[in-house]
C-alpha cells in the first residue's frame, strides 16, 4: 500500500473510532490540556504502530489496546512526561471537553472511574463499551477469568457506592 493510501486508511479508521479516543482521554485526564496532550500521544502511537495492525482483528480492539497502554503510561509519568509538539494544523482530532452538561448519573460514574487504579479504569471502560471478556482480556493481556473476577468486584463496588452512599469513588480494600 502506498504511503498516501496508508495515511488515508489510518485517518478514516481514526475518524470512525474517535469515540474510543474520547472515552480514554476523558477517563484518564481531568483538564482539557492534558486530554489534548494524551489524545495526540495516542494518535502518534497508533500511527507508529499502524504497520503492525493485523487486519484479521477488529480495529477497535487494537485501538483500545494501544490507547489504554499509552494512557496508563501517561497517567504514571504525568509530572515528568515528554510532550510532543504538534501544530494545530497537524491535529487529527480535537479532544472535546465532555465534562460539562452531563447528567448527574454520568458525572457520578465518571467520578467513580476517576478514582480507580489504571487497570481497573481500563477494565470498566472496556466493559461499559460492550467489549466481551475475551476482547478485554486480549486488550489488557490478562486472562478472561481475571477479567470476569475484576469486573464482578468493580460492579459490586459501584453498586455499594451508588446505593445511597454519599461517598463517590471506589472503596479501599476491595
Amino acid at each position: 500500500m502506498a504511503m498516501a493510501e496508508l495515511q488515508d486508511r489510518f485517518h478514516t479508521l481514526i475518524n470512525e473510532h474517535k469515540r474510543i479516543l474520547y472515552k480514554v482521554c476523558n477517563s484518564y485526564c481531568r483538564n482539557r490540556e492534558d486530554r489534548e496532550d494524551l489524545s495526540q500521544e495516542i494518535v502518534i502511537q497508533l500511527w507508529r504502530s499502524f504497520g503492525t495492525f493485523d487486519e484479521h482483528q477488529r480495529f477497535s480492539t487494537w485501538m483500545y489496546r494501544v490507547a489504554l497502554n499509552v494512557a496508563i503510561s501517561f497517567y504514571r509519568r504525568e509530572s515528568t512526561r515528554t510532550r510532543h509538539v504538534i501544530s494545530d494544523e497537524q491535529h487529527l482530532v480535537d479532544a472535546p471537553d465532555q465534562t460539562h452538561n452531563r447528567p448527574d448519573e454520568i458525572r457520578l460514574l465518571y467520578q467513580f472511574i476517576e478514582g480507580l487504579e489504571p487497570l481497573n479504569k481500563a477494565l470498566i471502560l472496556l466493559y461499559l463499551d460492550g467489549n466481551s471478556y475475551e476482547e478485554t482480556a486480549s486488550v489488557l493481556g490478562i486472562s478472561e477469568t481475571n477479567v470476569a473476577t475484576k469486573i464482578n468486584r468493580l460492579k459490586a463496588s459501584m453498586k455499594e457506592t451508588f446505593s445511597g452512599s454519599k461517598h463517590v469513588g471506589p472503596r479501599s480494600g476491595k
